[in-house]
């Protein structure tokens, strides 16, 4: 075994052994409380799971998505919003591996990888989600900064985290739209931005999903990523390519966690003088779930590998991200069906899971998008 499969596999161990003995004890508790995980997180940082993809030369661990994939779905398996902690942070680290300037890389990297910044991405707006190049939010050149106006949705970490990619209109008159759009990383403490509320959700709660406001937020020029405009859009596009490596992964995880409550509760529970499990009922669909859960699998690391090759894998990311989440969103509901009322009440998991799966479903670009893309390189792929 060569050295950087031992520490892959040892982090693995690790992260499962955080999530089977610090993570599933606590999470449905937490959740119900609506407590944010603070020494959860303390403990992720401590692994370093804020670092997952910084090179090692500024202080992060740096591993293949194939584990990166593989780690997502443990953290998922164990509470899906302690995953979306770390998610987002790191997709503005990816951008910034991949177009920060070298100034830019050694400012913003350490403090990152370290868990010491906290980080998001502000990229939807109230009436501009799929549809991104509809934002309205601009970034307006004024000597040594950039006057930031507009609004931003759905941020996670937007309370508690820091430091974020912003993406916004620098040229509001471009045709098409993407070509005047600029990425930012911009740092909280300059007047001009408000977080104006935590939105209420169905599930993936005590991780903060918030509003944000901004009215003339200066941004340093130095925090232009890359020092280019109008290069955004394909930065945050690019970011987004792994985010859905690491959505899907989240959906297999949490569909493994419905797929394991409902096997065993399946062989203990009894109806009629014999286990459930030894109904034919029952076994249909732990047996389709279990094959979902093993093809969602085997997608999820054929798109990790690809990306680990430095080739193009949108549609392979896409229908990873199409089919595993998709089989959360049945799995809960099949194991939720399996556990009768008990999978209907807080006593057990499996409430959570069932509420948890719909953000996978529209999260990291909507399946309906996953479908566009598809189709489109297929038709690319297979063009007469």
């Amino acid at each position: 075994m060569s050295e950087g499969t031992e520490e892959r596999q040892l982090i693995l161990r690790t992260v499962r052994e955080f999530v089977d003995r610090e993570v599933i004890p606590v999470a449905s508790a937490m959740e119900h409380r609506g407590e944010y995980p603070h020494a959860l997180a303390d403990q992720m940082q401590k692994i370093g799971l804020f670092g997952l993809n910084v090179p090692e030369e500024f202080g992060g661990t740096e591993v293949d998505y194939v584990t990166f994939a593989h780690i997502f779905a443990e953290l998922a398996r164990g509470w899906l919003g302690l995953a979306g902690i770390a998610g987002t942070h790191l997709v503005l680290c990816d951008v910034l591996v991949r177009y920060g300037t070298p100034e830019q890389r050694r400012r913003f990297l350490p403090g990152l990888a370290k868990g010491e910044r906290r980080g998001g991405i502000c990229l939807s707006e109230p009436n501009a989600g799929t549809d991104l190049q509809n934002i309205s939010t601009t970034a307006t050149r004024d000597g040594a900064v950039y006057r930031v106006s507009g609004s931003k949705m759905w941020v996670t970490n937007g309370r508690r985290g820091n430091t974020f990619l912003l993406l916004a209109k620098t040229d509001p008159s471009a045709k098409p739209a993407h070509r005047g759009m600029s990425a930012f990383v911009i740092e909280k403490g300059a007047p001009g931005l408000i977080v104006s509320r935590d939105i209420e959700k169905l599930g993936y709660k005590t991780v903060e999903t918030c509003e944000l406001h901004f009215e003339n937020f200066p941004v340093p020029v130095e925090n232009l990523i890359g020092g280019q405009e109008g290069e955004g859009f394909t930065q945050a596009m690019t970011g987004l390519e792994s985010e859905r490596i690491n959505v899907a992964a989240r959906g297999l995880g949490l569909a493994q966690a419905a797929f394991e409550e409902a096997i065993r509760y399946a062989q203990q529970r009894v109806t009629f003088g014999k286990p459930i499990a030894q109904h034919q009922a029952i076994q249909w669909k732990l047996a389709e779930m279990a094959t979902r859960i093993e093809a969602s699998r085997l997608l999820i690391e054929s798109a990790a590998e690809k990306k680990n090759r430095g080739e193009r894998c949108d549609l392979e990311a896409g229908m990873a991200k199409l089919l595993a989440t998709e089989t959360a969103a049945e799995v809960s509901l099949e194991a939720m069906r399996i556990l009768g009322g008990n999978g209907y009440s807080k006593d057990f998991p499996v409430e959570r899971f069932y509420r948890d799966a719909p953000l996978l479903v529209i999260g990291g670009g909507t399946n309906e998008l996953q479908r566009f893309i598809i189709a489109r390189r297929l038709l690319e792929k297979y063009k007469l």
